[in-house]
């Protein structure tokens, strides 16, 4: 079964979405660079210390490997879809945090991370204003 990119949970009586968040296309580019420049060095690097004389393939290939996985997941990833309601914030497959279960909330990158009591972890990842999206759920947070 493949989970669904966006909430499919329905909402609570007097529950309502406040704001949804997803991926910025611009921004997922800009960090696939940013992934693909470190699995260049990364790649030279290795052969660099393996002595092999063709130290520039590392950088072919850590551009390749990053590039056939943007392309290929870039779809899905600007898919996905965070809605924020006046009680929980939703996600996709499922995922729920409870407003008042929220202990941070923190940028990571170009992410969103908000942590629950229960130790579970969420990313709203691919964020264009990742500032603007903390303050949006401190404000539910704090108005719950």
């Amino acid at each position: 079964m493949i989970p669904s990119l966006t909430p499919t949970v329905p909402l609570n009586e007097d529950e309502r979405v406040i704001t949804s968040f997803t991926g910025d296309r611009m921004t997922y580019w800009r960090e696939m660079a940013w992934a693909a420049v470190v699995a260049m060095l990364g790649g030279m690097a290795v052969l660099w210390m393996m002595d092999n004389p063709f130290v520039w393939t590392g950088a072919v290939g850590g551009l390749f490997a990053i590039a056939i996985r943007a392309f290929y997941l870039a779809s899905d990833e600007l898919k996905v879809r965070w809605d924020l309601t006046n009680d929980r914030l939703l996600g996709p497959g499922g995922r729920i945090a409870p407003l008042h279960t929220i202990t941070a909330v923190r940028s990571f990158l170009s992410a969103v991370q908000v942590v629950t009591s229960d130790g579970n972890k969420h990313l709203i990842k691919f964020q264009a204003d990742k500032d603007a999206v903390i303050r949006a759920i401190d404000r539910a947070r704090a108005v719950n």
